[in-house]
């Protein structure tokens, strides 16, 4: 692992309207690591990945990215730099064929740079290949989920923002999706990733943060933090962490 860390979240404060959604967030993540960060719905979790990706702003505190600050560049900036966003829910372009979708992903490089991106990921899921000319809003959630981490992957980043792969998929996909990021990493892709399924994201985790009410409560080795007496009781349901 780098001495010096990928992305640093420093003190980061973020609202909505009047509602305060993060309390001086602190987290570090660096080059080759899996961090999850962990919590209830309506912790912060997703907040946190918005206002890193610069989907929304922050009021105080700054973000660091390859030693530079992004805190107050735009989201198509953000992305230039090497940090992909990958959406809760998926927000695909379901009117779009999944090639089409692909070519969006890629819409910071040229039209044959797309191109060729757009036929590497086609290959990393070969079902993809298979509907390449389907709309993708037909697609189960399963292949839309691995078409958004396509699209995300279309831009070459150093880093991904992954916020709730797991949502709304079968046991077995949920698996699937685990897997897929383990191959990611094994890659030498770093991860950050937000999720509810805190038994999958301690598994396949280094570290991990848990955030309570915008603000870490917890963090260190996801071992640890999955023998955590209250993780488990809140977030485990009594169960260690889960296998992949």
């Amino acid at each position: 692992m780098s001495a010096l860390p990928l992305l640093v979240v420093n003190d980061l404060s973020v609202s909505y309207g009047k509602v305060q959604a993060l309390h001086g967030v602190s987290l570090a993540v660096f080059p080759g690591e899996i961090v999850a960060l962990i919590g209830s719905n309506g912790a912060g979790k997703s907040t946190t990945l918005r206002a890193i990706s610069g989907m929304i702003p922050s009021e105080s505190g700054n973000v660091m990215f390859s030693a530079q600050d992004i805190s107050h560049l735009r989201s198509d900036q953000i992305v230039r730099r090497g940090l992909a966003h990958i959406p809760e829910g998926r927000q695909i372009f379901g009117d779009q064929s999944v090639y089409d979708n692909l070519l969006l992903g890629g819409i910071s490089v040229d039209k044959q740079t797309s191109r060729d991106r757009a036929e590497q990921e086609l290959r990393r899921f070969p079902v993809l290949f298979e509907r390449r000319k389907q709309r993708a809003g037909t697609l189960s959630g399963g292949e839309q989920q691995m078409l958004a981490i396509s699209r995300g992957l279309m831009s070459r980043p150093k880093m991904l923002l992954m916020d709730e792969p797991s949502m709304g998929l079968a046991p077995l996909l949920v698996r699937q999706v685990a897997q897929t990021i383990l191959d990611l990493n094994a890659e030498g892709m770093t991860i950050l990733l937000v999720e509810q399924m805190a038994s999958m994201a301690l598994a396949v985790a280094d570290r991990a943060y848990v955030i309570q009410n915008g603000v870490v409560r917890l963090e260190g080795q996801s071992a640890a933090v999955a023998e955590n007496p209250e993780v488990v009781r809140l977030y485990l349901g009594g169960a260690a962490t889960a296998s992949v």
